[in-house]
């Protein structure tokens, strides 16, 4: 008994399949494209974005050179996009806000290319180079159109990648440090706080800093200690003062002096 329902159920649901691929080709074999049309939009609107998609394609020839052509280009794009195929759906945004620079839909083909780049965008542990275009998109988004509904969505989309790109200039900065590398982790962090002045890392940079100036001084020959120590009291001094209930106060106080006793004792020894 339970074979035989699932043979049904099996036979239903390919019936279902054959019959809704049957009745897109029926459309498509009349060769009355505003009815390819007129249905693709029904099954966009149901939510059918592959069954509307080969609709919009086949009648998109058709509507070349007419005032439905950015039409059909539009709604092709938003079947991509709502398939989740958001590097198609990108480039073809990307391409129709260049061609239809007059259509109704501007506006929502530049907002949807903006958030196809930011849907696209990788957690802040890998490459950010897509995340600077996203930011670019949506700058230039926000600048078109200050007027949008949708402003407060893409200040957040702003605000979010410019985390990331924080974040992923502290990771690397940080790996630097973890691989003791303090040299080049001074660099890496001091072109973070360069680069991102109003960090959420801000005070973990500047900690790193002190540390990784610490750790070279102490790791370095005896020729070169007292100069690095005395740098390191520089940015040891920048972090107090920025900072003087920092969670890492206890840490670098002590580093601190350690550097002065070892400076104080060297300038006497000189």
């Amino acid at each position: 008994m339970k074979q035989k329902l699932s043979f049904i159920v099996a036979f239903a649901f390919l019936l279902a399949v054959f019959s809704g691929c049957s009745s897109i080709q029926k459309v498509i074999s009349t060769g009355d494209y505003d009815l390819i049309f007129d249905r693709g939009v029904v099954y966009y609107e149901a939510g059918k974005w592959t069954k509307a998609l080969s609709l919009f394609e086949n009648c998109e020839g058709y509507y070349k050179g007419t005032t439905k052509e950015d039409t059909v280009a539009f709604y092709r794009a938003r079947c991509y996009f709502k398939d989740h195929d958001y590097m198609t759906a990108s480039e073809l945004f990307d391409e129709f806000r260049r061609t239809y620079n007059r259509s109704a839909f501007l506006e929502q083909a530049e907002a949807m290319y903006a958030i196809c780049l930011y849907d696209m965008c990788p957690d802040p542990e890998r490459d950010q180079s897509l995340t600077t275009n996203a930011i670019i998109a949506i700058s230039e988004f926000m600048s078109h159109y200050p007027q949008s509904e949708q402003m407060p969505l893409f200040q957040d989309m702003a605000n979010d990648l410019r985390w990331r790109l924080c974040e992923k200039a502290y990771l690397n900065a940080y790996t630097y440090y973890k691989i003791e590398r303090y040299n080049s982790a001074i660099i890496a962090f001091r072109n973070a706080l360069s680069k991102h002045p109003d960090s959420h890392r801000r005070e973990d940079v500047m900690y790193y800093i002190v540390m990784s100036g610490y750790q070279l001084a102490a790791n370095s020959i005896p020729e070169k200690q007292l100069e690095r120590y005395m740098t390191m009291l520089d940015s040891y001094y920048s972090f107090i003062m920025e900072y003087p209930e920092s969670k890492y106060k206890e840490t670098v106080d002590k580093c601190a002096e350690e550097a002065k006793l070892f400076i104080e004792k060297n300038k006497q020894e000189e």
